[in-house]
């Protein structure tokens, strides 16, 4: 009868074993030191570092780069999605792409944001700075993700022209009123700017820039609905609060 021999596992196959406990060693012992961030706006670089990377274990090389192939992205608030980049086990760039917002409204108690088209991006109790509050505007019952449900759609194009303007200019507001007809007044601390309908929105809004530190300090009503691109000369209403 022939005898069958059970071959012990050779030195290559120990040594390959071994290779590869050395190499998972290494691999789970590399640590990202450096995080860089780019394309943000809403947060700074060490907040979104800390919402990103909220474990020591996300700070692993090996985990995080698995993570990041096969796993979902987390949700923050105000970003549509980011990108990590590896530059080397110890340096990774977190790619931000923040969704566009131009103002928000209130909604039962919430502050209900949207973007250029008046797709509402998101739903916070919290205000967030530079994003102006409209106001005014009638609208029905809001989903999320949907459109505001208002009755006029071109006036966010209206809404996406002024907030431009006031960001080329530098100038923030914390409301935007508009009426039934459309006409937009302005709110800045002690500040009401009426600037009326939408024409020639870019001269009214450069006039107010330069106007602006004549009327610092000082609260009450400036008119500039009544703005001619024509007149350099024109005089401007400002009435004093009593």
């Amino acid at each position: 009868m022939r005898k069958f021999r059970i071959k012990k596992p050779g030195a290559a196959f120990l040594g390959i074993a071994a290779i590869g406990l050395a190499l998972s060693i290494t691999a789970m012992s590399l640590n990202i030191r450096q995080v860089t961030v780019s394309g943000n706006n809403r947060y700074t670089q060490e907040q979104l570092t800390d919402i990103i990377f909220r474990t020591k274990a996300d700070r692993n090389w090996l985990y995080c780069y698995g993570k990041d192939r096969f796993g979902e992205h987390l949700q923050i608030p105000f970003v549509e999605d980011y990108r990590l980049v590896f530059h080397s086990p110890f340096e990774v760039e977190v790619i931000v792409h923040e969704k566009s917002v131009v103002g928000y409204v209130n909604y039962m108690s919430s502050c209900m944001y949207f973007d250029k088209d008046g797709i509402i991006v998101e739903s916070t109790n919290e205000k967030v700075e530079g994003i102006p509050c409209i106001a005014g505007l009638e609208f029905g019952q809001i989903v999320l993700h949907k459109p505001l449900p208002v009755t006029d759609q071109a006036i966010f194009g209206q809404i996406l022209i002024l907030t431009q303007v006031l960001s080329t200019y530098n100038l923030g507001v914390n409301k935007i009123q508009y009426d039934r007809k459309g006409d937009a007044t302005l709110y800045m601390e002690d500040l009401e700017v009426v600037l009326g309908d939408g024409s020639n929105i870019d001269g009214k809004v450069l006039r107010l820039s330069n106007m602006l530190p004549e009327l610092e300090g000082l609260k009450g009503t400036l008119y500039l609905d009544t703005y001619d691109p024509s007149n350099n000369q024109m005089a401007y209403t400002f009435k004093k609060n009593s």
